[in-house]
């Protein structure tokens, strides 16, 4: 059978010589319409028809080699293994390390007491907040000398 560029249709003459030799395969026919409605089979799917198509008696050596060499061609597909899960919230421990210092010198501070709420209900914070931490270490260390 001839497309309508002229080359010539191996898979679809291996499908109809499967239909002559299997005519109540289920698998044989589905290949058959998926083929005549979509135009092409996949990867798997043709090397189920390539399998039953060798076990016919008759069957032409060129028919099976082109359908092989078609099957050799096509990209085989394979999934990804999935990425370990992380947390979605890594705590910083310098902040927390930061902020307890702070802590243990002025118990009731109320913007490193805001901070230290923040931390933990697992909200990141941000750089301006970082400095205001530090700097507040910074008092703390003068306040202790």
């Amino acid at each position: 059978m001839k497309t309508a560029k002229g080359k010539i249709d191996i898979i679809n003459e291996v499908l109809e010589d499967c239909i002559l030799a299997f005519p109540v395969s289920s698998f044989i026919i589905s290949l058959y319409q998926r083929y005549q409605k979509m135009g092409s089979l996949s990867k798997k799917q043709l090397q189920g028809l390539h399998s039953k198509a060798s076990t016919i008696e008759g069957m032409s050596v060129a028919k099976l080699g082109t359908l092989e060499a078609i099957i050799k061609r096509m990209p085989t597909r394979f999934k990804s293994p999935k990425p370990e899960p992380t947390p979605l919230f890594k705590k910083n421990e310098e902040a927390a390390k930061l902020i307890d210092e702070i802590l243990s010198v002025f118990p009731a501070h109320k913007r490193v007491l805001f901070l230290k709420s923040s931390l933990d209900n697992h909200q990141e914070l941000s750089a301006v907040d970082l400095l205001d931490l530090k700097r507040f270490k910074e008092l703390a260390n003068k306040k202790l000398k």
